[in-house]
């Protein structure tokens, strides 16, 4: 993790550089005497964890954070415990009392590895996650239901089944309302009753389409077209036929 160390005080600014080079996960980026400076350098250059202290001239570190947008992992740096709750209330990660000793800045530092994974490996996933999802109205509730556990969609009169692999729920929709929601890619339609997620066929025939227990039916009209996109191109035939 790159560390910026924000301090007007050079034996301050040299005590934690020093630090931050004896533990292997960080990287020392830089330091500088004032929060200018440091607009400067988070300008053109990543950094992962800042070390700020408050007291500084012109405009002390709580201020400077905030008027910068999306701010790295911050841990304050002073020798005044009066700015505590001032500071986590703008979300930094930790506070550092002036002296710094090396134990205490290291119980910090890897708060900052643990702060840095969490964003770095989940935030990702769980955007796609929240992405991939809808809700349904079902039993007087609006539950939500994450895509990639659709394993088929059945039409029943006014009312859709959608069939996961761990609940099936029904609720009041048409089914061509619900082909018009999901991914054309992820889905097919193999029948007027019956949409099936294409990732979770395991077997298909010309008149039915299994998805683990389930045999779903295909209709005349639809068989050419499902049987394509099902094989995708993706058959192997006529092994032996060659020389």
């Amino acid at each position: 993790m790159k560390c910026l160390v924000i301090d007007d005080e050079p034996l301050a600014r040299e005590c934690i550089e020093n630090y931050i080079k004896q533990v292997d996960f960080l990287d020392f980026a830089g330091s500088c005497k004032s929060v200018l400076e440091a607009s400067s350098i988070l300008e053109k250059t990543k950094v992962d964890v800042l070390f700020l202290d408050i007291q500084m001239p012109i405009m002390n570190g709580l201020e400077f954070l905030k008027i910068i947008e999306n701010p790295p992992i911050t841990i304050l740096t002073t020798a005044f415990s009066n700015y505590a709750v001032e500071g986590f209330d703008l979300n930094v990660l930790d506070y550092l009392l002036k002296p710094i000793e090396f134990n205490r800045f290291f119980a910090a530092a890897m708060k900052a590895k643990k702060t840095f994974y969490l964003q770095h490996e989940q935030t990702p996933s769980l955007i796609k996650e929240e992405a991939d999802c809808f809700f349904i109205k079902c039993d007087g509730r609006y539950v939500k239901i994450f895509t990639q556990d659709v394993l088929f969609v059945e039409a029943m009169q006014n009312y859709v089944i959608i069939q996961t692999e761990e609940k099936r729920y029904v609720t009041h929709l048409y089914l061509k309302n619900v082909a018009e929601k999901l991914n054309n890619e992820d889905f097919l339609r193999v029948h007027k009753s019956f949409i099936v997620a294409k990732s979770k066929i395991e077997s298909a025939s010309t008149t039915e389409i299994q998805i683990q227990s389930y045999k779903i039916p295909i209709s005349r009209s639809y068989k050419k077209d499902t049987l394509l996109k099902v094989l995708d191109g993706k058959l192997w035939d006529g092994i032996g036929k060659g020389k």
